[in-house]
Order: structure tokens, then sequence, then C-alpha cells
């Protein structure tokens, strides 16, 4: 079965910084464009960021684009956020995802990891 683990998440104060890793299984992980997306509380998911299969090319929304950071180890099978700059408006619940359409702000994906939750609070 296709398994996606996030790991990394916890409590940052505002300007601090946060890695959060993505795990995957049960696909081949190096044929796929990998995806971000996080749900505040009451709020619908927004696309965070997004990567090619290789890690050539990489994808941001405007919210973070600038203090956020992914990548990927594809002989680790593992993507990951590099958050810095943090700000209370990033507090969410934040998930791995694979096989994604990124359409009006928001993704689509086949396959889900379980979240990890980031609170940015002083």
């Amino acid at each position: 079965q296709v398994q996606l683990v996030e790991s990394g998440g916890g409590l940052a104060q505002p300007g601090g910084s946060l890695r959060l890793s993505c795990a995957a299984s049960g696909f081949t992980f190096s044929s796929y464009a990998m995806t971000w997306a996080r749900q505040a509380p009451g709020k619908g998911l927004e696309w965070v960021s997004g990567i090619y299969s290789d890690g050539s090319d990489t994808y941001y929304a405007d919210s973070v684009k600038g203090r956020f950071t992914i990548s990927r180890d594809n002989a680790k099978n593992t993507v990951y956020l590099q958050m810095n700059s943090l700000k209370p408006e990033d507090t969410a619940l934040y998930y791995c995802a694979a096989d994604c359409t990124v359409v009006a702000y928001t993704a689509v994906c086949d396959y889900w990891g379980q979240g990890t939750q980031v609170t940015v609070s002083s």
C-alpha cells in the first residue's frame, strides 16, 4: 500500500523555523511530483508547495514564497519542507501528498499522509 508519513511538526515562535519530512513507500517515489498542503482550523485545504519528480523545479504559494523551501531525496524516498520566518498564520495541519492536481490554490491528490501539526505562537 502507498504510505506517506509526515514528521517534524511542533511548536515554533514567530520568526522561527521547522523542517517537515515525509517518508514515502509503496510506489515509485522518483516518478512522482510531490506536494505539501495545509489546513488551518476551520479553513479549507491550501496548496503550499510542489516539487518535480527529479527535484529540478519547485513551486510555491504566494503566502510562503521566500520563506519555505521544498526539497527531496529520491534515494531516501523522502520529501522535505523547510519553513523559515514562521508566522502565526502558518499554523495548520500539514499534509504530504502525491499524484496531485493543483487548482484554485488547493490540491486534489490520490495519496495523502496523515498530517503533522505546526503551531506558530508566542
